[in-house]
Formats: C-alpha cells, structure tokens, sequence
C-alpha cells in the first residue's frame, strides 16, 4: 500500500459549499483513527463551525446550532510534533489547556498560525496536532473565516448566521 492511499481523504460538506481535505494517518496515526471513528459513526452531521476567527481560523465538529455540546468519546493523545505545522489550510484538534484533551472538534487555520506549532513538551509548549491539509475548497474555508460573528451565551466568535456541517464523509 503507498503511502498516499494509507492516508484518508474526507469530504467536509458544509452549508456554504465544500471542502476536500486528506488525513495524514502516516503523520499522526492516533489522531486521524480518533476523527475518521466520528466520521464513519456520521458523529458530525448536523453540527456547526461554531467558532470563527477573520485572520485565524474556523472551529467546529462540537456544537449544535443551540450551541449545546454533543457528547464524544474519550481524548485522544496529542500527536502534536515540530513537523505537523499549523499552516494556512491544515486541520487540527481543538482542546483544552489540557495536552491531551482533544476530543472530536477541529480547526482549519485560515493562516500560518506557528504559535500552536509545538515548541517542547511543556504544557505551554505543546502545541496543537495538525493532522490534515484541505486540498480542495480553501475558498470556501475562507468564505467561512469572512463571516459575521457575535456572542451567544458564554462563546464568544459565534457565526451570526448558523454554518453547518451537513456531513463529513470518506471520498468515494
């Protein structure tokens, strides 16, 4: 098997078009397993990009449109590595200030964002694990990262217009 066949290549259909992305299962193994179990159970139907930030990047795969939080399986360790950058255009698991609490919900940054690259093995210096890249449909990630946002709740960069993600799908 060569390598770019071992690695999946999902199809993110959103409520503003689509986006192409492959998951590098080579580079971070654990991480794209953990996602493609989501996206095989149709986990992300339905939910939204929940969070957007102009200059850099859309966060969803967590909320629903009520901005209520689905329930995920446990986290999965952070595969974080100095040779996954956080790029324009590259998926990366979303968590908390805890290293290894990245659950289901993910980020594509719209920049070069080498802030959440990982420096050293502090939690500081983690970092955040890249495990993908869209290969297809930037101008739609971009469409997304223009939108108009406020707060809801207690979340603040809240699309005003709800941003669904209709399904996230292995290519055919």
């Amino acid at each position: 098997m060569s390598e770019a066949s071992a690695n999946p290549i999902v199809v993110i259909d959103t409520s503003m078009g689509t986006i192409t992305a492959e998951l590098w299962a080579d580079k971070a193994p654990k991480t794209v397993e953990n996602v493609m179990a989501y996206v095989d159970d149709q986990f992300y139907d339905g939910l939204i990009f929940h969070r957007v930030i102009s200059g850099f990047m859309i966060q969803g795969g967590g909320m629903d449109a009520g901005m209520k939080q689905k329930s995920t399986r446990p986290p999965v360790v952070n595969e974080a590595s100095a040779e996954l950058r956080n790029d324009r255009g590259t998926l990366a698991m979303a968590r908390t200030g805890e290293v290894n609490s990245a659950t289901a919900q993910f980020f594509i940054n719209l920049v070069d964002n080498g802030f959440l690259n990982h420096q050293n093995e502090t939690p500081q210096g983690f970092g955040y694990c890249a495990f993908g890249a869209v290969t297809d449909g930037m101008d739609i990630v971009d469409k997304i990262g223009a939108v108009s946002t406020g707060r809801s709740g207690y979340h603040d960069d809240v699309p005003v217009e709800a941003i669904t993600i209709n399904s996230i799908r292995r290519a055919e």
